[in-house]
């Protein structure tokens, strides 16, 4: 039995942050007890706070409609007495929310974060909880250098990873040399409905700023190794990347081409990607899809529109596995951004850490 922790939302307001709140409405580890966002929503509480900017199909949970909003910068200090950890999911500059995130650890307050400001931090462990846990042995060397007890910082990776790394892990054995990804990104990974953004209805936009490069490089970060408190990203494979915004609500899709150094059989991926099980599965975390990874034998799927709850969004789904005239394989991968992708991966890692005593 794990103990219930008190949990601070920072960016609550955002779209990010509502899909914390939802996600932790009843969350039988975690118990959200503060909500914190920029000085224009403090003191008020959540539903004037959070205003028509609500964007989740559900309406916002009991708990938090008498919550006022909390102050992320000034009231930092009055959490280390509220909360055992905070989920951090900000819309600020990367200097910004390095220098808040590394405050709250160094006020004792675990962060998880769903922000890219520390992923290339060192010893800042970036999990997908299924593929690198072992990471987490790093924190030790960030507190050291933190000068902290309890503080640390934890990120999970890019939502556009999840689509297409999770698939390719299994595969490694094989040896994977070279890969090319098209990723087809739903505009809740911008924070944006089709209403706030009417710009992308009948259309495409081929760039998303920052995307290509962090699909490229977070990748060998997943599969680097700790060496003397650092995590080392790992020399291999080449990866390159084109990200384009798509009319979705929610799903990112990933069109992925894959080299092997030996060519596995098309019954060997499929037995990999079927028996593939992580930490969260062999701990039966709250959040766990049983299946971590689905592969569909119709020709037309993944589908955002049918696929994307699977699992409670959780799973990763594949579909279109076959041979390429250039590279050895092609197929489709495809995850739900903000539920596997951001939040509920967030969710997932902060279980992880629970289940192994980081919050203690």
């Amino acid at each position: 039995m794990v103990k219930k922790y008190k949990v601070g939302i920072i960016g609550a307001t955002g779209m990010v942050g509502q899909r914390f709140l939802t996600l932790l409405d009843g969350h039988p580890w975690f118990e959200p007890v503060a909500l914190l966002a920029s000085a224009r929503s403090a003191g008020k509480k959540y539903p004037e706070a959070v205003g028509d900017k609500w964007a989740m199909s559900v309406p916002i949970p009991l708990y938090a409609r008498n919550m006022v909003v909390l102050d992320a910068e000034r009231d930092a200090e009055s959490l280390t007495r509220k909360v055992d950890f905070v989920f951090c999911a900000v819309n600020m500059k990367k200097e910004e929310i390095k220098t808040l995130e590394e405050r709250y650890a160094k006020l004792e307050i675990p962060v998880v974060s769903n922000n890219s400001a520390h992923r290339f931090t060192p010893d800042v462990p970036m999990i997908i909880p299924e593929i690198n846990a072992e990471h987490l042995e790093v924190i030790a060397s960030q507190r050291k250098r933190l000068g902290t007890k309890r503080g640390f910082i934890a990120v999970k990776s890019n939502c556009s990873l999840q689509s297409y790394v999770p698939l390719l892990h299994p595969l490694k054995r094989f040896g994977i040399e070279k890969v090319a990804v098209c990723t087809y990104q739903a505009i809740s990974g911008a924070g944006k409905t089709f209403s706030t953004m009417p710009e992308i209805v009948d259309n495409v936009i081929p760039f998303i700023g920052g995307e290509e490069e962090k699909s490229e490089q977070e990748p060998l970060k997943i599969w680097g190794t700790v060496q003397d408190g650092k995590i080392v990203p790992a020399s291999a494979p080449a990866i390159t990347a084109q990200c384009l915004r798509v009319p979705v609500s929610d799903g990112h899709t990933a069109a992925v081409f894959v080299s092997f150094k030996q060519t596995p059989t098309e019954k060997e991926i499929l037995s990999e990607w079927k028996g593939y099980k992580g930490e969260p599965q062999s701990l039966s975390l709250p959040s766990a899809p049983k299946q971590f990874l689905h592969y569909s034998e119709e020709e037309n799927r993944p589908q955002p529109k049918l696929d994307r709850n699977t699992e409670n969004g959780m799973a990763v789904m594949a579909g279109r596995l076959r041979k390429d005239g250039l590279f050895d394989y092609k197929f489709i991968g495809f995850s739900h951004n903000t539920l596997r992708g951001a939040a509920g991966g967030a969710v997932l890692l902060a279980e992880l850490l629970a289940a192994k005593g980081y919050f203690d």
